[in-house]
């Protein structure tokens, strides 16, 4: 027992006592006692005590401005071009791009080979003319007894559409396929009087045949009277008068036979 005692003793030594242990106690309390000790650097006598009213600071009222957040970007909203009044709004033909003034100058320029084109107003793309001749083309060839409606259609799109890419190649400046399109229909408006001398009398004769070849020659000049104004094509008018007379001898064809 001597021998366990000593390795008892010798086992671990120490600065800590237990007397140190009973002198120290914390007042958790705050009744500021005996017991008052600051614990890990604070001081907790402060903390169960009570203040009186009158000796609590006044809050300072908050003179500040509230805060109202700002709209960052403000639509706004386009104001028509012709006002809000049903009076100042523009006519609907014109909505639609449909110029009775431009339509008659176009007519006027294929009945008259020899006038001077407007190449401001020739490309454009009008296609209320062209559908009214077309339509007044297949109209005049049904009352002679032939219902080409397709034909005229079909053989207009082709037409357009070789025209198209033949003007493409041949100009410098290009052409759109609307403005083609809008320019060959106007210049079958002398085959609509073919298609209408077809309905009084034949023209399987030697009369019809030169009647035929007359119009032919006159939609086709007029077309690339038109279309080298409009391009700035000059000098190449028989260039393209060549390929617009293969086009309309086909509706002369169909008017004829």
């Amino acid at each position: 027992m001597a021998g366990f005692d000593n390795l008892n003793t010798d086992f671990y030594q120490t600065s800590y006592s237990i007397d140190d242990q009973s002198q120290q106690s914390y007042d958790y309390g705050g009744s500021g006692g005996p017991y008052s000790k600051q614990y890990a650097g604070y001081d907790y006598s402060h903390q169960g005590r009570f203040v009186p009213p009158d000796m609590m600071q006044p809050q300072q009222p908050y003179t500040g401005q509230i805060f109202q957040p700002t709209q960052a970007y403000t639509p706004t909203t386009s104001q028509p071009f012709y006002g809000n009044n049903f009076e100042d709004e523009p006519p609907l033909l014109e909505e639609l791009g449909i110029n009775f003034d431009h339509i008659w100058q176009k007519t006027l320029t294929v009945l008259h080979p020899l006038k001077v084109a407007d190449g401001s107003i020739m490309n454009e793309t009008d296609l209320a003319g062209p559908m009214v001749f077309c339509l007044a083309f297949g109209a005049t060839l049904l009352l002679a007894g032939k219902i080409q409606f397709g034909y005229v259609y079909g053989i207009s799109a082709i037409g357009c559409l070789g025209m198209f890419c033949l003007l493409n190649l041949m100009s410098m400046t290009g052409v759109s396929f609307g403005c083609v399109a809008s320019v060959l229909g106007y210049c079958l408006l002398p085959m609509i009087l073919l298609s209408s001398f077809a309905v009084i009398f034949s023209l399987q004769g030697m009369v019809g045949i030169i009647l035929t070849a007359g119009i032919i020659g006159w939609c086709s000049f007029s077309a690339s009277k038109i279309f080298i104004s409009a391009l700035a094509m000059e000098g190449q008018q028989l260039l393209v008068a060549y390929p617009c007379a293969l086009l309309y001898g086909v509706f002369a064809l169909i008017s004829v036979f």
